[in-house]
């Protein structure tokens, strides 16, 4: 049987897709490189890293504020750093933090109104490659 073997892209619309793919490129520094967005290759993303697919209820509460029917999770070195950046961008950080043996995550909602969820990973995250 064909299976998946990894997360291949995250695709959405945008009323202005320029525009915010240069405003990620600014205050988180995601490399747009190409027209379609940026490419993360294996060796970019750190030990501990992993993609994760995850469909949730239809009633969630999870993606709020936002009112859009997804939410993307983006992989940082720096949590605090990457949050204090992008709301020096205009992004609207929500206050709650998590942390977990999986690592620590916090909450912004993007200039186009979708919640993003960032992740800082921690050193020997348990099934890393590297152990």
């Amino acid at each position: 049987m064909a299976k998946v073997v990894g997360l291949g892209g995250v695709f959405f619309k945008a009323a202005d897709p320029e525009a915010l793919g240069a405003w990620y490129a600014q205050w988180l520094g995601v490399p747009v490189q190409h027209p379609y967005g940026a490419s993360f290759l294996p060796g970019d993303v750190p030990a501990g890293g992993c993609s994760v697919w995850a469909p949730f209820a239809a009633d969630t509460a999870y993606f709020q504020p936002s009112l859009q029917a997804f939410m993307v999770n983006l992989m940082v070195d720096d949590l605090d750093g990457a949050l204090a950046q992008v709301a020096e961008g205009g992004a609207q950080v929500l206050p709650d933090r998590q942390e977990a043996e999986y690592g620590r995550f916090g909450w912004f909602i993007d200039p186009e109104g979708n919640k993003v969820e960032l992740w800082e990973p921690p050193a020997g995250l348990p099934g890393a490659a590297d152990e």
